[in-house]
């Protein structure tokens, strides 16, 4: 990487300086990690878009996590449990089949950097939001092969055909110009790399639910059946299925699997318990791959390079 690059990529947040010895002998197996770096104190941060949905606070941040997937709520924990469960075995399937190199963009809350620091040889993870590179930091110092870039992907400065597996994951929901970073992400893959990317389905019956349960003064009332943080989703660019075909083939991506989750059916997941999330596994089984696909809530496609 030469030196006009160092200084375009965003600042390395310094992890506290425990296991030394580990990063030391990381970076000298590995040279370009060393410059990167070691060129961060030259960097100057992007002007910052609006790439994933960052929390006011840590604290929130670390609440939001914790809500998310320990829920109290079967189908609340169900949802987001899921998703990150499909993800994470694709991520193992392509480890398998032979990446070592992977990149994360929009981490947000950080929910699979410890498996991407596991899974592949060499991870690197961006974000945008100081709140959660700052929240990050922690895990990253546990793991030397976990590098944290702050990094706009609709102006990345990351090096071309860098990483032979991409995720993104309820990302460019987020921003307007999708389209824009998929072609980014196109950039970024190696050949025969993969992208990993999901995004909520424009009319599922959760974000439709969503639009009412997070007006002002509903919200509240919503917090009150839940007893758990909910915060405002930040969602303004949902996409339907074939939009997002559209944007991952316009990208230079070939389609290889395309998968869709999360049944959320209104009162029965508030207070149908274990019951009612029975019933929404059972319809959505029904809904899957149909007819009735689009009432469920997360898309997921896996993609590779024309």
């Amino acid at each position: 990487m030469d030196a006009a690059l160092a200084r375009r990529i965003a600042p390395q947040l310094k992890p506290p300086p425990q296991s030394l010895q580990a990063r030391t002998a990381y970076r000298e197996r590995h040279p370009r990690e060393k410059m990167r770096r070691s060129h961060a104190n030259l960097a100057e941060a992007p002007k910052e878009s609006k790439i994933g949905h960052s929390m006011e606070t840590e604290t929130e941040l670390v609440r939001l996590l914790e809500t998310l997937y320990a829920s109290k709520n079967p189908t609340r924990r169900w949802l987001h449990c899921t998703r990150r469960d499909w993800i994470v075995a694709k991520l193992q399937e392509r480890a398998r089949a032979g990446a070592r190199r992977a990149l994360e963009v929009g981490f947000g809350a950080g929910v699979y950097l410890d498996a991407l620091a596991r899974i592949f040889a060499e991870a690197t993870a961006t974000d945008v939001a100081d709140g959660n590179l700052r929240h990050a930091a922690t895990l990253a110092a546990r793991h030397p092969n976990l590098a944290l870039l702050r990094d706009d992907i609709l102006k990345t400065a990351l090096p071309e055909h860098a990483f032979d597996v991409i995720l993104c994951s309820e990302v460019i929901e987020h921003f307007p110009d999708s389209a824009g970073a998929l072609a980014a992400m196109r950039r970024l893959i190696a050949p025969g790399g993969t992208l990993i990317l999901s995004t909520p389905q424009r009319y599922s019956l959760l974000e439709i639910a969503c639009r009412v349960a997070l007006m002002p003064g509903v919200i509240e009332l919503v917090r009150r059946i839940y007893g758990e943080a909910i915060f405002e989703t930040g969602h303004i660019n949902l996409l339907t299925a074939r939009a997002v075909n559209e944007q991952i083939v316009g990208a230079g991506f070939r389609v290889r699997e395309r998968f869709s989750s999360g049944m959320y059916l209104p009162i029965v997941a508030e207070f149908g318990g274990e019951s009612g999330l029975r019933l929404e596994r059972w319809l959505e089984n029904r809904a899957r791959g149909g007819r009735m696909d689009w009432m469920l809530w997360t898309q997921y496609y896996v993609a590779e390079p024309m």
